[in-house]
């Protein structure tokens, strides 16, 4: 009988002992990144992404080849307006390729912006409802441009061939500035994603960021029109690195952007540092005001 009480006391403790209880408390002040639960939550991560990429095509006749339409008709205006009217030059390369091989990257990073900047508001029956971290969200909105990114880049090869234009062993540097474009979508798309909870004019600025930006990058035009001290100062917009590093990765132009791409990496890990630890502040209050 003895023998029965003890077993069953040794059960009880050992149930009591597997019983895990999580508690969820508010955090104060600047908080760690905890990016070990981007591990943790990995598929869902995954999911995301999926989510991302069909909603986006969702009843649309002419689906991904908008991935492609976008860039390549934004190439037809510039080569119209700048090539041919403004005679801009393009450093010796086609101003048709010159300027598509900038609005690839392009592309990639102000899609990832605006989608990521609105990706917690559009996300709010989640956040309400479930915990897990909230930095997965405009994570898998940025990640998910990667489909149209390589779609639009099968193009671009396709018109380095027409151009007769081969590619060089540069063009293992192509994922580097890949990356980079990655890193500064992210990180500004993480600033605007947590001030947008809190103020929904963020929405009506993003169009009026993401045009600016697109002229102050040397997309229509080459960054060589500017002398050094001020071409290198002209890296601390981040996307001119990666603009630059596309051109050079694939069309070969003359010399690597060194400088430019050094300072843009740091600006662009800058962005991506800060607007981290600021969304990982404002995340505890993105349930109760989203």
């Amino acid at each position: 009988m003895s023998a029965i009480t003890e077993t069953s006391s040794q059960s009880k403790i050992t149930s009591k002992s597997a019983t895990q209880v999580l508690h969820i408390k508010a955090s104060r002040g600047w908080v760690s990144l905890k990016l070990g639960e981007l591990w943790a939550y990995r598929e869902l991560l995954y999911f995301l992404i999926w989510r991302d990429i069909k909603v986006r095509y969702k009843q649309t006749a002419l689906g991904a080849a908008w991935a492609i339409i976008q860039p390549f008709s934004t190439m037809v205006v510039f080569s119209l307006f700048f090539g041919k009217l403004a005679k801009m030059p393009s450093d010796g390369i086609p101003y048709p390729i010159f300027s598509y091989a900038a609005l690839v990257p392009w592309t990639f990073f102000a899609s990832g912006l605006t989608q990521s900047s609105n990706s917690l508001v559009g996300s709010s029956n989640l956040i309400t409802k479930v915990y897990f971290p909230r930095l997965v969200i405009p994570l898998a909105t940025v990640l998910s441009g990667v489909v149209d990114f390589v779609l639009a880049l099968v193009v671009l090869i396709g018109m380095m061939f027409y151009y007769r234009m081969v590619p060089t062993i540069n063009i293992l540097w192509l994922p580097v500035f890949l990356l980079l474009a990655l890193i500064t979508s992210l990180g500004v798309g993480l600033w605007l994603s947590s001030l947008n909870v809190k103020y929904r004019d963020v929405r009506y600025i993003v169009p009026f960021i993401t045009q600016f930006w697109l002229f102050a990058t040397p997309i229509a035009y080459p960054s060589s029109l500017l002398a050094e001290p001020w071409r290198t100062l002209y890296g601390l917009n981040p996307m001119v690195g990666v603009v630059d590093g596309f051109r050079w990765a694939l069309l070969g132009t003359k010399s690597f952007p060194g400088p430019i791409v050094l300072v843009s990496a740091g600006v662009a890990i800058l962005i991506l540092v800060s607007g981290a630890f600021y969304f990982r502040r404002m995340e505890k209050t993105f349930a109760d005001i989203v």
